[in-house]
């Protein structure tokens, strides 16, 4: 069975867990979601001189608060209390000096203040940080509660302009959230409608579920007044009864009256008080206490089943974003040189299947050979080339003083070399449109590769690296494509100019027609036509020798051989070098220290939940 005491210690172990690990009420956790804000509470609030540190210094029994003008609470103070044996020692623990035990309360005290000045400096300013206070004694209850800022309406000397709105917004954060009991204190010797927080309590928890009514400050009322109106639920109404506190007197105070002897005085006052007689079991520190001790245990047995599904949840969110995120690298050269080779071929393997057809990219190379390279071969300046005026031209100058007997051969072998020389441009182009598709598939494919998301140096290593070699693989298939068209020129297709004598005699005598229209303009056409049918021969040709040549070349040898010149260079690289190549980006890095932080506390949490025996 689950006892108080292990209720609201399993809280208390969890809240430390917290605190350690960066997850506090009132923080920054909008990566995470934040387990301290699943956690029942029980944060005090109050204005400034309500009596707030009067009222936590009578449920502990002990005087050890900061006291002083203005605002004197400038940090939350997580305070832990947990009842000894009879007779066992009173003393004290801070979270951030786990190894030091106060017996002395005046040092603790004094820690609190320097604890407080390490975060916020000697300034008046505030900090979302807890301190963790851990108390051991007979003399209290089992009992963890929220100290916050007092409210205040305007700064004085010193604090800057917004630090109402600032301390208002803190302890917002942290009465706002569902799991929050709040214990709203207000001075009795002021009207309640003006009480700061029950203003805040009312905004955030308008029905009063959450809320604990204390009113201080009793035996300063004015003479032949009193507060029944409000202590018996009739000025203003709570879920939870109201309880009326009675705190040292300032004199009590200066005099280091001990706590013990105020709280025996406390109920005397009540005890015999005309007004408050009747109501005098459910009045005073120790009943508050108490009250408290007991209504927390019920909220966290409540919450527990909530809170066990939302770790359980987070471990298993985290865990999966561990594994998206990679485990932190090896620092020596070898396995260090292993994560590299393995990220590479990861790269690799993705590369691939883009060009293979497993992922979209590759059917562009295609597009170049389908429709680029043949428009771009239509499109070529031929009949400008091949008009009847250029033909004449190049033909009379290839005869020279001495024009041609029958056929102009010199002629036909100039127009031809001529127009096999355009053929460059779209064979050039066919390279370097599939040169820039593979370049693009290079960048895709890396940012692709999850694993390598983690390593910007190693990304831009690969893709310079990737980007030289596909420059050499253009230029082979530069070298190769220009060499097909410089085949074509180098040797004619005899056997296609064979045939045209043939096919003359088909239409009537050649020697007649040569004799008739020998430089006439016919004669001129024809030759053209028969330039261009020979051309549109070799077109169709490298049409289809071209692609061959690019994908040897340059797809071939990317699927082969893309990285292989980069292989040979990691492999001569030291650790030191080797290890720069693995620097992370600090982003990454930070998200991955965090949830391992995180994953660290929930895991710790399940432990501590696991570790209590439950009422089944």
């Amino acid at each position: 069975m689950a006892t108080m005491e292990s209720l609201i210690g399993l809280v208390n172990r969890i809240q430390r867990a917290c605190t350690v690990l960066g997850d506090y009420g009132g923080g920054d956790n909008g990566a995470f979601s934040s387990l301290w804000e699943a956690l029942p509470s029980v944060a005090v609030v109050g204005g400034q001189s309500s009596g707030k540190s009067s009222v936590l210094e009578s449920i502990v029994g002990r005087d050890f608060l900061p006291r002083g003008s203005g605002i004197v609470t400038r940090r939350p103070l997580v305070l832990q209390l947990h009842k000894t044996e009879d007779g066992a020692p009173e003393y004290a623990e801070f979270l951030h000096l786990p190894k030091r035990r106060f017996s002395d309360f005046a040092l603790v005290r004094k820690e609190i203040q320097d604890e407080t000045d390490r975060v916020t400096g000697r300034s008046k300013q505030i900090s979302p940080v807890p301190i963790h206070l851990s108390i051991y004694s007979p003399n209290v209850v089992n009992l963890t509660l929220v100290d916050l800022p007092g409210l205040t309406k305007v700064a004085v000397e010193g604090q800057p302009e917004t630090i109402a709105e600032d301390i208002e917004n803190m302890v917002r954060s942290y009465v706002a959230k569902p799991n929050c009991v709040i214990l709203a204190i207000s001075p009795a010797n002021q009207d309640i409608a003006t009480s700061d927080a029950i203003k805040l309590a009312r905004e955030v928890d308008p029905t009063g579920e959450r809320t604990f009514g204390v009113l201080t400050k009793l035996d300063l009322m004015d003479k032949g007044t009193n507060a029944l109106d409000v202590l018996e639920g009739r000025s203003y109404r709570l879920q939870h009864p109201w309880v009326g506190i009675v705190n040292r007197s300032q004199a009590d105070i200066n005099k280091n009256v001990d706590m013990i002897i105020a709280r025996r005085k406390e109920r005397e006052y009540f005890a015999t008080s005309p007004d408050y007689g009747h109501l005098a079991s459910k009045m005073g520190s120790e009943y508050l206490a108490k009250l408290l001790s007991k209504h927390l245990e019920t909220v966290i047995r409540a919450r527990i089943p909530s809170i066990t599904s939302l770790i359980n949840k987070s471990i298993d969110e985290l865990e999966s974003e561990m594994d998206h995120l990679g485990r932190p690298i090896a620092v020596d050269a070898g396995a260090q040189l292993y994560t590299i080779l393995e990220l590479c071929r990861a790269f690799d393997r993705i590369f691939k299947e883009h060009l293979d057809g497993g992922r979209p990219g590759g059917d562009r190379i295609y597009g170049v050979f389908d429709n680029q390279l043949p428009a771009a071969l239509r499109k070529l300046p031929f009949d400008r080339h091949l008009s009847v005026h250029n033909v004449k031209k190049v033909v009379s100058e290839a005869d020279g003083y001495q024009p041609h007997l029958i056929a102009p051969e010199q002629g036909y072998r100039r127009l031809i070399e001529g127009s096999l020389n355009y053929f460059r441009g779209p064979a050039e182009a066919s390279v370097d449109a599939v040169h820039f598709v593979l370049k693009e598939l290079v960048r895709k494919s890396i940012g692709e590769t999850q694993e390598l998301r983690r390593f910007p140096t190693l990304q831009a290593e690969i893709a310079a690296a990737a980007g030289e070699a596909l420059e050499r693989f253009r230029e082979d298939g530069k070298k190769t494509v220009i060499r097909l068209v410089d085949m074509e020129s180098s040797y004619l297709t005899v056997e296609f100019f064979r045939r045209l004598p043939q096919e003359m005699e088909k239409g009537g005598n050649p020697t007649t027609a040569a004799t008739m229209d020998r430089y006439t303009e016919g004669h001129f056409r024809r030759i053209a036509s028969n330039v261009s049918s020979y051309v549109g021969m070799v077109s169709e040709t490298l049409k289809n020798t071209i692609p061959k040549a690019v994908v040897y070349c340059q797809v071939r040898e990317a699927k082969q051989s893309l990285l292989n010149h980069f292989y040979t260079q990691i492999g001569q690289k030291e650790g030191k070098q080797l290890g720069l190549m693995l620097d992370e980006d600090p982003a990454l890095m930070e998200r991955r220290l965090q949830c391992a932080k995180r994953l660290e506390l929930y895991k710790a949490a399940r432990d501590e939940i696991d570790s209590v025996s439950w009422v089944r």
